[in-house]
């Protein structure tokens, strides 16, 4: 195989898409797999809705992800950056090599005949799409100034076929019947997306264009001008879109749909690259994958023909998978922010933090979780309503009372010795484990839910531990208290 290189080129209208990031994503896996070359490209020629701040958010989306690349914005040398708006010089140079080759021409005809085209067409009641015949296309008299308000066209054959084998879709012909002599450059020299998409593949030599199905339109054009320029035609693959459970294009409305909406709800990297990765490819019955595993297994054939459908609780599983992938303290280091949100500092080689990790992980599936499983630990206790009202009563106050002399006597302060020690006396006195257990844990985290009790002791430590048990005895007895 000859060098591979493939490219990302998103426009800057917004957040960064999913479905887009799938698409980067693959690209990047072939690349990494082959020790090829993985190109940035901004496409900002729609100077009306491109913006500095959306190219900001796609640099920003991509580190996060951790798709690195090789060329492109921000990375110097000889290729780089790559933004299609400093570029157009260069779509000029290949316009007037198509120009002189006769396969385009310059074409004077203003938008009101086009109109009148586009009119006269609908009262011939054809089926047919309209297609514009420019009246320039076969003249050479003197009013083709190149100076007058004009746009360049590509001269599209209107006879014959162009095919190609599609990495995904297989083999692929389109009628050149179908085709209109399409606009290369508009009057101020920007590029439309056909010419600006094949003279940047081109120049940046390009291997491989992958992207949606959605572009396979596109790519009969392309290929024309591929040959018209007497380059190499890369190879295509054009990947099903992704839709929202019910079928319909995937918005706002089925789901969070920007990359990094998923990195402030707590989501992991390798989990967001885990699930795009498998929706819409897959290696056979495998569904949690490392980074490396898939660049090792990734490939162009067992990328799937039919659209992927979103599915929340599917995205939500393969997430929280990694996350107890994770060391504990890569998990204490990630978790802190998200803890800061929560209005806790804490540092992440914090003794209480380490200790904590291991005993909530298991129940939390996003950073956001897992940051609200410990914010208990190191700031005042606040009482969930229901839990209160259900098991800080007076006829639990004793009881409490009684644990925080048991467990205050406790030495060594670890879970082990503490369930030994106040299992035996519930047993001694006959004590049923509901009429202390819940109430201890609604004590000391102020929720129902939590890691074991034994467990949630031994973080909190004997002291912490012992004053948060009188502290509930207090609220349980009407006493006025205030938690620690």
């Amino acid at each position: 195989m000859s060098e591979v290189r493939v490219r990302f080129a998103p426009s800057p209208t917004g957040y960064l898409h999913i479905g887009g990031v799938r698409t980067a994503l693959y690209s990047w896996l072939w690349a990494r797999r082959h020790g090829g070359s993985f190109i940035l490209r901004i496409e900002d020629t729609d100077r009306e809705r491109s913006t500095d701040e959306s190219i900001q958010i796609v640099f920003e989306s991509m580190r996060w992800l951790g798709l690195d690349w090789d060329e492109g914005p921000e990375v110097g040398g000889d290729h780089g950056p790559y933004v299609q708006s400093k570029r157009l010089h260069i779509y000029a140079e290949f316009a007037e090599r198509l120009i002189e080759s006769g396969h385009a021409y310059r074409c004077y005809a203003t938008k009101e005949q086009i109109a009148a085209a586009r009119e006269a067409h609908k009262k011939t009641g054809t089926k047919d799409g309209f297609r514009f015949e420019s009246p320039w296309r076969d003249r050479t008299d003197s009013l083709a100034d190149p100076g007058a308000h004009h746009v360049i066209r590509f001269r599209a054959p209107h006879t014959g076929t162009t095919s190609w084998h599609d990495a995904v879709k297989g083999t692929i012909e389109i009628q050149h019947s179908t085709l209109q002599d399409f606009i290369l450059l508009r009057p101020d020299g920007m590029p439309l997306y056909n010419f600006g998409c094949v003279v940047d593949d081109l120049t940046m030599r390009v291997t491989l264009v992958a992207r949606g199905d959605d572009h396979v339109i596109n790519t009969a054009p392309q290929i024309l001008l591929y040959r018209a320029l007497g380059a190499e035609v890369p190879e295509f693959a054009h990947m099903p879109m992704v839709l929202a459970p019910n079928g319909e294009k995937l918005s706002k409305r089925h789901a969070a749909v920007g990359v990094l909406e998923y990195r402030d709800m707590g989501y992991l990297p390798d989990g967001v690259i885990n699930y795009l990765a498998r929706l819409g490819w897959s290696h056979g019955d495998q569904e949690i994958f490392t980074r490396q595993e898939l660049i090792e297994k990734f490939s162009w054939d067992r990328v799937g023909s039919t659209a992927g459908r979103y599915d929340a609780k599917k995205f939500l599983h393969v997430q929280a998978e990694h996350l107890r992938m994770l060391p504990d303290d890569e998990l204490a280091r990630r978790v802190i922010p998200f803890l800061a949100k929560l209005g806790v500092e804490v540092a992440a080689d914090d003794p209480t933090l380490r200790k904590a990790i291991p005993y909530v992980k298991p129940r939390a599936s996003t950073l956001v979780e897992l940051a609200e499983a410990v914010d208990y630990f190191f700031q005042a206790v606040v009482f969930e309503d229901k839990a209160k009202r259900k098991f800080l009563v007076a006829d639990n106050a004793q009881n409490l009372a009684r644990l925080a002399d048991v467990v205050d006597a406790v030495q060594p302060f670890d879970a082990e010795t503490l369930d030994h020690v106040v299992k035996a006396w519930m047993e001694e006195n006959e004590l049923p484990m509901k009429s202390v257990a819940q109430p201890a844990r609604v004590a000391m985290t102020g929720r129902t839910r939590s890691p074991g009790l034994f467990e949630v002791m031994e973080v909190l430590g004997k002291s912490k531990t012992v004053e948060r048990l009188r502290a509930a005895a207090e609220v349980a007895s009407g006493a006025d208290a205030t938690s620690t």
